[in-house]
């Protein structure tokens, strides 16, 4: 029998042979679409619906790299995210963000609001197109989920492979129809809105798989009175089906603000990747959001260059070894002005932030770790998240 030809994706079992058995097996069950397409895949073959060929940035290097584990990462495309969190800790920001970001790459983005309240000249600033943003209001989750279909039908209609990026905030700030119908005062509709959402997301995720389409929905949480001693403080409402159907879930935190003399010019964002199908959970990414500019990507750079003395120095001057022996002296602004103009420079300074983030798989018992620290639940303060990472 002739040798399968080996897929360029996974290199762990390149030098083996594939199995007779579950090549026969594999044969029999695509037998079984009458249509031809696959039934069965390898996870080795790029075309199974878990591969994950494109990512899109968060603007944050640091947390693309918390999410993906992998260089050039970010969110997944094909996968559904969620972004979550109290008020006022950047979460529509990074909507924009990755909407700017899809536009660079040659996509659509659609912005579905609940809340109708877009600044559009902070996301002009962003390096959004509005002009190109196809935004929706909606006021009941009914009316979102047929949008929803309606838009990747029609966009699929005109661009069988294009980027579609799909943004809700918030899906629960919306109403149902039957809440909307009662009277104010009138409670217990929790339960029907989480029925509404739980349906949908069994349609949405095997919808979107093998496409080019990348869901976000923002979320509130809200503080857990049943939370035990050990459990998540914070939850958030809908019930658990947007949870539980999203491969990436994001929770941002306010750390504080940022001053220069007696103005606030920002906050420090800090993002816990509570869950993650893509790579390590509970990673942290830190970084600064500037009201007039957004996300501070270079500035998470040079404090992650210092804690983990990728460079030396303090903040009146600092000094980098290149890999090829020469050192260079600069200050903040003078590495900022360095990561703008060299581009070779920026890459192999990235390569190390890689590096020294990126966690490295191991075999099982390879290694005991005697100084490990157990925090309990990680999510039991949203303004503190005790993780120590190696």
């Amino acid at each position: 029998m002739a040798k399968e030809k080996k897929s360029k994706h996974i290199d762990i079992d390149a030098n083996v042979d594939r199995d007779e058995m579950a090549l026969l097996l594999q044969k029999e069950l695509n037998k079984s679409n009458k249509d031809g397409s696959k039934a069965a895949y390898f996870l080795d073959e790029g075309d199974n619906p878990a591969q994950i060929n494109e990512w899109i940035s968060t603007g944050s290097t640091l947390l693309d790299l918390a999410i993906s584990n992998r260089a050039y990462g970010g969110l997944p495309v094909g996968r559904l995210v969620e972004l979550s969190g109290l008020e006022g800790t950047g979460k529509s920001l990074i909507c924009a963000q990755i909407i700017a970001e899809t536009q660079r790459r040659g996509g659509q983005a659609v912005f579905f609001d609940s809340e109708m309240s877009i600044d559009k000249d902070f996301w002009t600033a962003l390096g959004v197109n509005i002009r190109n943003v196809n935004y929706i209001p909606f006021n009941t989750l009914e009316d979102f989920f047929n949008k929803f279909e309606l838009c990747i039908g029609a966009f699929r209609k005109v661009n069988k492979d294009g980027l579609l990026t799909i943004f809700v905030d918030s899906i629960t700030q919306a109403s149902i129809e039957k809440e909307m119908e009662a009277e104010h005062g009138v409670d217990g509709y929790n339960t029907g809105r989480a029925i509404v959402i739980s349906k949908a997301m069994r349609k949405i995720t095997s919808l979107i798989a093998k496409q080019r389409i990348l869901p976000v929905f923002t979320n509130q949480v809200r503080y857990n009175m049943n939370a035990g001693p050990f459990g998540d403080k914070w939850i958030v409402p809908g019930g658990k089906a947007l949870p539980f159907a999203c491969s990436v879930r994001i929770r941002l935190a306010n750390m504080g603000k940022l001053t220069k003399g007696d103005k606030v010019i920002g906050m420090k964002a800090q993002a816990q990747v509570i869950k993650n199908r893509c790579g390590p959970n509970y990673r942290t990414a830190a970084f600064e959001i500037h009201y007039d500019s957004g996300i501070q990507d270079l500035s998470s750079w040079l404090k992650f260059m210092k804690d983990h003395q990728i460079i030396s120095g303090d903040g009146r001057g600092y000094e980098y070894k290149r890999v090829n022996g020469e050192v260079l002296n600069f200050n903040t602004d003078k590495f900022v002005e360095l990561m703008k103009t060299d581009l070779v420079l920026k890459e192999e300074i990235y390569k190390q932030i890689c590096d020294k983030y990126i966690m490295q798989y191991r075999d099982p018992n390879s290694k005991i770790i005697e100084d490990v620290v157990e925090t309990g639940d990680e999510n039991d303060d949203i303004t503190k998240f005790a993780v120590k990472e190696e």
